[in-house]
C-alpha cells in the first residue's frame, strides 16, 4: 500500500452529498479510475445516518429531527445509527485491498491503529476496541466500518471532536441493549471527545493534519493534496438526487406494519438483530423475512442474500438455509454468527403458537421468551411486574407488595395473578431481581410470567436465561427508562416515570397457558423431527454459541 495518495478534503456539504461522494469514490477506485484516497468530510445541516441494514422508522426520532432540521440519511456501511453535526470530522481511507488484511477484523484493527496514532499525535492515548472502535479510558470517540465493491475498499470513520449528546439522544432511538457489553449506564458515560479530554478544540488544520500523518504511519502513504476527479465529480452531478430520494433512504427496510408481522429481537456479541417475519399459515412458509440491525456485515449484500434464502422457505428448513447459506458463502459478520441468526428468525416464528390462545399477531410480538418459556406456560406460578408501572404517588412504589388500590394497572396485575393462583411480585432494582430469580430457582419454581421493556429484555436476557427458569415477558406501554436516558437510575431502583402494563394481553396468557402444547410445532407438519423425550420441536433451541459471548 506504500506510495503517492491522494488527499481529499471535501469540506461542509449536506448528507445526501456526502453519501453520493462516498458511492463516486468506490466506484471509481473499484474501476482504477482514482487513486487510492484519505478524505476528509463534514456535514451541514447536522444529519442522523444509519446503517446501511437498518430501518429509519426503528432508529431514528423521525419527528424530532424534521422540527428541528437534522437530516436523515442511509451509509453505504453497515453498523449503527450515528449523529452527526458540524462539530465531528469524519474520514474515510478508499482503497484497493492489496497488500492488506482480507480479514474484516483485522481490518478494522489496522484502520483504527491510523486513528489511534493521529490522537497520539494530538496528546490523546487511545486504543483499539474490537469489532470496530477507538476509545479513550473506556470511552468512544471513534466509531468505524466499511465496504468494498470490485475489489476496493471503503472504510470510514468519526472523530468526536466536541459532541452535543443531547441532540443525538434525542434525534436517535439509541439501541441501549448495547450498552451491556460496555458496562456502563449511560450515553454520556460512553462516550468522549477531544475538547472534553484535552480542555480545548484544537484546530482544524492540526487534526486533519495528525490524521494524516497517524494512516501515512501504518499505511506508508505519501499523501499528496487534491481534487475529485472529472469522472466522480460527473457521478456525483448525475446520482444525486438518488441520494435525495426515499428510495434511498428508505429502500425497503421499513417495518413490515402489517397485522401479520412477527416480530424478535435478539442481542449477539457483534450487535443487534431485529426480525420482521411475513408467514403464509396455510402453507407453512416464511413468506417475507426482514432483518435489520446494527451489526456489520461484509459484503454489504449478505443481509439482502440471507433475506433471500428465507423468502417462501418451509419453516421447520429455517435453519438449514441460514446454516447452508453460512457453509457456502462465508460471509464476515464480525461478532454474529449462524447460530445467532438462527436464535433470531426462530425467536419470532416461536410467537405463532401464541395465536393459539388468541393473542394477534402484533400481541404475540410484544412478547419475549427466555429459556423455552412457550413450552412451560401451564407451569407459571409467579407473576414479576416492574416498579415503574406503579403510581408515582404511592406509598408501595419501591416495595414488591401492592395493596391493589386500583390507581395503576400494577394493582390490577395482582389481581389477575392472585385469581390464577400465581404469586405477585414488584420488582424494585436489577439486584432484586437476580434476587428473586434465584430464590425461584431454589424453591422449585419452573415458570414465570412478567412484564419488562424491549431494551431490558435485549440488555438483560442473558442473566436471565443463566437463572435456569422459563419465562415470558409482556412489553411495557408508554414511555420506559431507557426512552428517557434514565437506566441508571431505573437500575437502582429510583427511576420515577410511569409505565403502564398490558393487562389484556396479561389476562390472555393466564387464560390460555395450558392451550399450548409442550414443543408445539408451529407448521402442523407431522413429519416435523422430535427431540429425544419424542416431543415435536421446530428446531434446535440449544445453539452453540459460535466465538466468544
Amino acid at each position: 500500500m506504500t506510495g503517492k495518495w491522494r488527499l481529499l478534503d471535501t469540506g461542509v456539504a449536506d448528507a445526501a452529498t456526502n453519501m453520493c461522494i462516498d458511492k463516486a469514490l468506490l466506484e471509481a477506485r473499484a474501476a482504477d479510475r482514482s487513486p487510492n484516497t484519505l478524505r476528509f468530510l463534514q456535514f451541514s445541516p447536522p444529519a442522523v445516518l444509519i446503517g446501511y441494514h437498518q430501518s429509519v422508522e426503528l432508529e431514528v426520532r423521525v419527528a424530532y429531527c424534521i422540527s428541528e432540521n437534522v437530516e436523515v440519511n442511509r451509509r453505504l456501511t453497515g453498523g449503527g445509527a450515528i449523529f452527526f453535526d458540524e462539530t465531528q470530522l469524519g474520514w474515510e481511507i478508499v482503497a484497493t485491498k492489496e497488500g492488506l488484511p482480507g480479514d474484516a477484523l483485522a481490518l478494522n484493527e489496522l484502520m483504527c491503529r491510523g486513528l489511534i496514532g493521529a490522537l497520539e499525535r494530538l496528546g490523546v492515548e487511545a486504543t483499539f476496541r474490537p469489532v470496530n472502535d477507538v476509545e479513550v479510558r473506556g470511552r468512544k470517540i471513534s466509531g468505524t466500518g466499511g465496504t468494498e465493491s470490485g475489489g476496493a475498499f471503503l472504510f470510514q470513520g468519526t472523530l468526536l471532536v466536541d459532541f452535543d449528546v443531547d441532540t443525538m439522544v434525542r434525534a436517535l432511538r439509541i439501541p441501549t441493549e448495547k450498552l451491556r457489553d460496555k458496562e456502563i449506564d449511560s450515553i454520556r458515560d460512553r462516550v468522549t471527545c477531544l475538547k472534553w479530554l484535552l480542555g480545548e478544540v484544537p484546530s482544524l488544520p492540526t487534526i486533519k493534519e495528525a490524521i494524516a500523518d497517524g494512516f501515512g504511519q501504518v499505511l506508508g502513504a505519501d499523501f499528496e493534496e487534491g481534487d475529485l476527479t472529472p469522472w466522480e465529480a460527473e457521478f456525483v452531478s448525475a446520482n444525486l438526487d438518488t441520494f435525495r430520494s426515499e428510495e434511498w433512504i428508505h429502500r425497503i427496510r421499513r417495518p413490515l406494519g402489517s397485522h401479520r408481522m412477527l416480530y424478535s429481537v435478539h442481542k449477539a456479541p457483534g450487535g443487534l438483530i431485529r426480525t420482521s417475519l411475513l408467514l403464509d399459515d396455510a402453507r407453512s412458509i416464511i413468506k417475507y423475512a426482514l432483518i435489520t440491525g446494527d451489526f456489520f456485515a461484509f459484503p454489504d449484500t449478505t443481509v439482502l442474500d440471507r433475506e433471500s434464502v428465507l423468502k417462501n422457505c418451509p419453516v421447520i428448513r429455517m435453519e438449514d438455509r441460514i446454516r447452508t447459506f453460512f457453509e457456502e458463502h462465508r460471509p464476515d459478520t464480525p461478532g454474529v454468527t449462524a447460530a445467532d441468526f438462527i436464535k433470531a428468525v426462530g425467536a419470532a416464528v416461536r410467537k405463532r403458537d401464541l395465536e393459539a390462545i388468541g393473542l394477534s399477531p402484533e400481541e404475540a410480538s410484544s412478547i419475549h421468551e427466555v429459556n423455552n418459556a412457550l413450552e412451560h406456560m401451564g407451569e407459571a406460578s409467579v407473576v414479576l411486574l416492574p416498579y415503574c408501572a406503579k403510581w408515582g404517588g404511592c406509598d408501595l412504589r419501591y416495595d414488591e407488595d401492592c395493596i391493589e388500590c386500583g390507581g395503576c394497572t400494577v394493582g390490577v396485575a395482582y389481581e389477575l395473578a392472585r385469581r390464577n393462583n400465581m404469586e405477585p411480585i414488584t420488582i424494585v432494582n436489577f439486584e432484586h431481581l437476580l434476587a428473586v430469580l434465584e430464590d425461584m430457582k431454589r424453591s422449585g419454581v419452573s415458570s414465570y410470567m412478567g412484564c419488562c421493556c424491549e431494551p431490558f429484555f435485549a440488555k438483560h436476557w442473558m442473566e436471565m436465561e443463566d437463572a435456569g427458569i422459563s419465562g415470558l415477558l409482556i412489553d411495557v406501554e408508554h414511555t420506559s427508562c431507557y426512552e428517557l436516558d434514565q437506566e441508571a437510575e431505573a437500575k437502582r431502583g429510583e427511576f420515577r416515570g410511569q409505565t403502564s402494563l398490558n393487562v389484556d394481553i396479561m389476562e390472555k396468557l393466564f387464560a390460555g397457558g395450558g392451550r399450548i402444547e409442550a414443543g408445539t410445532d408451529p407448521t402442523k407438519d407431522e413429519s416435523i423431527k422430535r427431540g429425544k423425550d419424542g416431543r415435536r420441536v421446530l428446531f434446535e433451541e440449544e445453539v452453540e454459541m459460535e466465538g466468544d459471548a
